[in-house]
């Protein structure tokens, strides 16, 4: 089963040569390269939601805007190969004290989201669960404060015997607070690996298609779950552009044998 994150950049109009009008058919061709189970996008707005959901050949998708349900906003949606996997549940929940209603948290600048579905494996009756989110970029108390709310939820949804996954971007180093306090209850699947991580360290590139990418700031946690592979996608466009200002990280999981 093989699982993937993706910040795809939002649809600006200042991108110029990097405008998603010029690099949309590309980025979906990457994602139905490597065929995913299941895939967490960031920073989707409506119409390249709908896009993609064309494009990507026998997925479904859950989640909404961070605005709220039919607003004009970004969103963390799931895409999941509906043909192997049913959904059972979703939520929204806002990364916030009041995570049931439309907020923005602590010292935050826009309103964050993370998107949970449970997905059942329709050949092996397995469940899995995942939690797609991205973290604000400005506020260091509501990347800590966001941790905190997601291991929570975890909790809350007495989910912490059974195979999880947490991934997104979470504006965060590896060295960082917010992702210390992830690590200190969930794995980090770079370090998991049971093969040598390949492609670059990092996972933000900023559109410049000469650097090689040093920051990691995209993840993808475990709980419960055999990290096969991981791999950071460096893959260009024809034109050796960058296919978004955030590089795809890929892994490859089963399950673990002391999960029931």
């Amino acid at each position: 089963m093989t699982i993937m994150t993706f910040n795809i950049r939002y649809d600006s109009p200042n991108d110029g040569e990097d405008s998603w009008a010029l690099r949309k058919n590309e980025l979906c061709q990457l994602i139905n390269s490597y065929h995913p189970d299941f895939i967490g996008v960031q920073e989707s707005m409506p119409n390249q939601v709908e896009y993609i959901s064309k494009q990507l050949k026998g997925y479904a998708f859950v989640g909404y805007g961070r605005d709220g349900e039919y607003t004009n906003s970004e969103s963390v949606p799931l895409f999941y190969n509906s043909k192997k996997h049913q959904l059972l549940n979703s939520k929204i929940f806002w990364l916030s004290p009041t995570p049931n209603k439309t907020s923005i948290g602590w010292d935050a600048a826009l309103n964050r989201i993370t998107t949970y579905g449970a997905f059942l494996n329709k050949k092996t009756n397995d469940t899995i669960h995942i939690f797609n989110t991205h973290f604000d970029h400005i506020g260091k108390v509501a990347r800590l404060n966001s941790s905190e709310l997601i291991l929570h939820k975890i909790k809350e949804y007495k989910l912490l015997n059974k195979p999880v996954i947490l991934l997104g971007d979470f504006n965060s180093l590896p060295e960082d607070d917010a992702i210390i306090k992830i690590k200190n209850v969930l794995n980090d699947s770079y370090n998991l690996s049971e093969h040598k991580p390949i492609g670059p360290i990092g996972t933000f590139n900023g559109f410049d298609h000469n650097m090689v990418p040093q920051n990691r700031i995209d993840y993808i946690f475990t709980q419960n779950l055999k990290v096969l592979t991981y791999q950071v996608i460096n893959d260009k466009r024809e034109n050796q552009r960058c296919i978004s200002d955030h590089l795809p990280v890929l892994i490859d999981v089963s399950k673990n044998k002391v999960v029931d």
